[in-house]
């Protein structure tokens, strides 16, 4: 398998998840704006990993790894979901708190998932053509990673829209953060469970793909509202001209 095929299949589900959403999205975000936001995803990589590092040596000492559910569940919160969502929604407050264009329900939504692709594209380029890569690889976090990176992002955009326009109470506050948290680390708590045991790698991969197709449905769900919300006010005010 040639090297141009396997960075296509890397990149390919992220360029289509962005073509979906930049689509539902019925006014249309400044395109320097979107490339600011998937760039800030490409970026953030670096301290992503930098903190995941020292995070891993902490809890697990020079390649070690985990080496039970609790460990994995650890791992899977502590040295990324905690990490790689912070740094996500330290991106999207960049880009959004003197955006002129911030103006309606589903722009943050937008500009969350440009981040999370973003982000998500470079991981995939790391992990296709690491050690363990390949088109398999690919595949498969094709399926399951990059879809999971861009429901993160949905449900992120979804609290920051709804605490900006509509309720600044500390409870959505804290939602904007801790709900992508656990819908990555429950993800990755279920992805990593291999490590520990492959019979029960196996059988959480079945829950895994369940928990996936849940957490679309739901952030779906979650997008439609936003998209509801901006074509109710758009009438509203076409009713008041």
């Amino acid at each position: 398998m040639n090297t141009l095929s396997i960075l296509v299949a890397a990149l390919l589900p992220a360029i289509l998840l962005w073509l979906y959403i930049w689509k539902k999205d019925t006014k249309k975000e400044p395109t320097s704006w979107l490339v600011k936001a998937f760039l800030w995803g490409i970026i953030i990589c670096i301290p992503v990993a930098i903190v995941e590092a020292g995070l891993g040596y902490i809890l697990l000492g020079d390649g070690g790894k985990p080496s039970s559910l609790l460990d994995t569940t650890i791992v899977a919160f502590v040295v990324a979901a905690i990490p790689e969502e912070s740094f996500k929604l330290l991106a999207l407050w960049l880009i959004l708190r003197k955006n002129p264009y911030f103006d309606e329900h589903f722009d943050s939504i937008v500009y969350a998932v440009c981040i999370g692709l973003g982000f998500a594209a470079l991981e995939n380029i790391g992990y296709v053509f690491g050690a363990n890569g390949g088109m398999f690889t690919a595949i498969m976090r094709a399926l399951l990673a990059v879809p999971g990176h861009y429901a993160f992002a949905i449900l992120m955009g979804y609290y920051y829209s709804i605490y900006h326009f509509v309720d600044h109470s500390p409870k959505v506050a804290v939602c904007i953060l801790l709900v992508p948290v656990i819908a990555h680390g429950v993800y990755d708590s279920l992805a990593m469970s291999g490590f520990v045991d492959p019979i029960v790698g196996g059988i959480s991969f079945f829950v895994l793909v369940f928990f996936c197709i849940k957490m679309h449905k739901y952030s779906r769900g979650k997008m439609m509202a936003q998209i509801e919300r901006d074509k109710k006010r758009n009438n509203n005010n076409k009713w008041e001209a």
